[in-house]
């Protein structure tokens, strides 16, 4: 695998009482193509369910959320990701969700590509194998496109087709205009 790019991005400053630990999560980071039909996506859904829509450039589609993971651990973790041999593969968001719970409006797959499982599944077992804490709860592919929503009827949505390539490690911190995100390293898919 290619070398990672390696780069604590300035405006990421840990937030927290631990100043030796980043919020830490895998994901898939889109092109310039994909985040301007996400974008486009996210300004539909936010005419039909209002709320605040996600500024393009956070818009992700988290593989794996480790939260606050201490820095001592990142160059394990990374060596680890490092072996990964995951399949690109290509995946369309076409399906449209709303989940009450937390006011959330997002776009996912009516069906997962076995490659987007695949990379899931390998990123888990490389973030235990460096003993580092994540959230375990079964994947539910997704880009959130409104916060705060106020839900109904799921509106169409059309489909935007995704040609995933790599993945990525990104470090975030909040402030007042929302979250902020750093890549700390990027890994290309075969």
């Amino acid at each position: 695998m290619a070398e990672p790019e390696l780069t604590v991005a300035g405006a990421i400053q840990p937030d927290r009482a631990d100043p030796g630990a980043l919020r830490l999560f895998f994901a898939l980071w889109p092109d310039d193509a994909t985040r301007d039909a996400l974008d486009d996506a996210g300004q539909r859904l936010h005419q039909h369910w209002r709320g605040r829509r996600m500024r393009a450039n956070t818009l992700h589609l988290t593989l794996a959320f480790l939260g606050d993971t201490p820095v001592t651990q990142l160059q394990a973790l990374i060596s680890r990701v490092e072996a990964i041999q995951a399949r690109a593969f290509t995946l369309v968001l076409d399906q449209p969700g709303y989940w009450h719970h937390n006011r959330v409006g997002w776009v996912g797959p009516t069906r997962s590509p076995d490659q987007l499982g695949e990379l899931v599944s390998m990123l888990n077992g490389a973030i235990v194998e460096a003993g580092v804490k994540f959230d375990p709860r079964p994947h539910r592919p997704h880009v959130t496109l409104v916060r705060n929503a106020v839900g109904g009827a799921l509106p169409p949505c059309g489909g935007v087709r995704w040609e995933v390539q790599d993945f990525v490690l990104v470090a975030s911190c909040l402030v007042a205009e929302g979250p902020c995100y750093g890549l700390l390293g990027r890994w290309p898919l075969i």
